[in-house]
């Protein structure tokens, strides 16, 4: 049984965990812990996440001190902010503790990234070498021996599960930029209130153009340009990517099937569309990253649906846990 401490775990995503792990055959809450200046601090988990009263009514123990929290854990689930993990991973890897970190503190080694885009110069540079990037469909045998997994963004999950297969197999004339729109739901910005996620505030609009933290960190990890733009949207939760590349003259319709297939037939959590395109119904709530595409000529249409709590951040950090300590990849999240 892995002992099993979640940092981070009033927030949306953190609450999702609460569940997963809860759940889990092999692992046990060992506690849920918020930062010491937390409001948060000493109330029941099942207080502010309603959807866990009488499954888990654990307390939201404030945290200064990890030492007082890692004794026997095995595995830290970190659902707190980028610089927050940061100073946090290497404290319980030093512990001796298997870390998922849901922010962006490890997901691109590059120290000058953080400067320009989370705005803190990064002081573990031999972390970054580190971390496995835990893009779960394709990390697998990397995962299998990590220390320190940085789970990828939202809006970079569905972006590159829809464009990795198919750059990889030389199918896009990337002369052509992919162009990626994507929209996601207000829970994309935490549970923290602002204004500018209120949700009577809150119409669709793009936001972040040309300077969105998680662009660079989708052409890193692809290996090519893409042209990103997010929009907010006026939804509690779901990402929806619609995504438009060129293909190489002669690519045909059955090629790029063949190479969905070939990426993700067995893969239990990507599911393809025969017919007919991703919506975000089909997915909120649920696990999956849901692709279809459409082509015309020598345009292509790629659809990806994912819940952006789940796919996008709490079920894929269980995906990789499960990868890494040898359990079914779907354990505890279908």
């Amino acid at each position: 049984m892995l002992n099993t401490l979640i940092v981070g775990a009033s927030g949306y995503a953190g609450a999702e965990l609460v569940s997963y792990v809860n759940r889990h055959p092999h692992m046990t809450i060992t506690a849920l812990t918020v930062s010491a200046q937390s409001n948060d601090a000493g109330k029941l988990i099942s207080d502010l996440h309603p959807q866990l009263k009488g499954v888990v009514d654990l307390p939201l123990q404030p945290m200064s001190d990890i030492s007082e929290f890692t004794d026997g854990v095995d595995v830290v689930f970190l659902a707190t902010a980028h610089e927050v993990s940061h100073d946090l991973a290497p404290q319980f890897l030093a512990a001796g503790c298997v870390v998922f970190d849901l922010s962006g503190a490890f997901r691109v080694n590059d120290a000058a990234f953080y400067e320009k885009y989370y705005g803190f110069t990064h002081q573990h540079p031999d972390l970054l070498d580190k971390a496995v990037y835990g893009l779960a469909e394709w990390s697998a045998d990397k995962l299998k021996d990590a220390d320190l997994v940085a789970v990828p963004g939202c809006y970079p999950t569905a972006a590159q599960l829809s464009l990795k297969p198919l750059i990889d197999a030389g199918l896009l004339d990337l002369n052509q930029w992919p162009v990626i729109n994507a929209t996601s739901g207000v829970s994309g910005a935490g549970r923290k209130a602002a204004i500018a996620n209120s949700f009577c505030e809150v119409s669709l609009q793009p936001y972040g153009v040309f300077n969105h933290r998680h662009h660079p960190e989708i052409t890193t990890h692809l290996g090519a340009e893409v042209i990103f733009t997010p929009h907010l949207g006026s939804f509690p939760r779901g990402i929806l990517e619609t995504i438009t590349c060129r293909l190489k003259p002669g690519v045909t319709q059955d090629q790029v099937a063949d190479v969905f297939t070939q990426a993700y037939a067995s893969k239990p959590l990507v599911r393809l569309y025969d017919k007919g395109l991703p919506a975000l119904k089909n997915v909120v709530g649920l696990p999956f990253c849901d692709i279809g595409f459409a082509v015309q000529g020598e345009h292509l249409i790629v659809v990806a649906a994912e819940d952006n709590l789940l796919k996008g951040a709490a079920a894929q950090a269980m995906q990789c846990a499960n990868i890494r300590f040898g359990y079914a990849e779907t354990q505890s999240l279908i």
